[in-house]
């Protein structure tokens, strides 16, 4: 299955950016506040998807922080976009593992019914 939450060091793999990065712009931006477990910083799909589009902002489209800032506040469809895609590749996530889960499903009940076929023979119930 996928994971739910992410580590700052894997955030910063996924994205090339360094982790100080990532910790001054979840300062200055109220849409990526991290769970945080003690010292642990653990990010969402759907945070990691507002990066992307911060990352963007900043770098390809020449915002500043603050515009940035400003551009997610003014338009909260950009966030419902970064919602919807962090939904769309869980899903995709979800579907991937269904068959392997099946198959697991499928092996368990064949176990326990040989499990239930013993009993009966060690019981003397047929």
């Amino acid at each position: 299955m996928s994971k739910h939450y992410y580590t700052i060091g894997e955030v910063s793999n996924l994205l090339d950016l360094k982790p100080h990065v990532i910790r001054y712009w979840e300062k200055e931006i109220p849409a990526i506040r991290p769970k945080r477990s003690g010292r642990d910083r653990r990010y969402t799909l759907e945070q990691i998807e507002t990066l992307k589009i911060i990352k963007d902002l900043l770098y390809n489209q020449r915002f500043t922080i603050k515009g940035a800032k400003q551009k997610l506040k003014g338009d909260r469809s950009i966030l419902e976009e970064a919602r919807q895609e962090a939904v769309a590749k869980q899903k995709l996530k979800v579907d991937a593992a269904l068959p392997a889960i099946a198959r697991d499903i499928s092996q368990i009940r064949e176990s326990l019914l040989k499990i239930k076929r013993e009993c009966k023979k060690l019981s003397g119930n047929k």
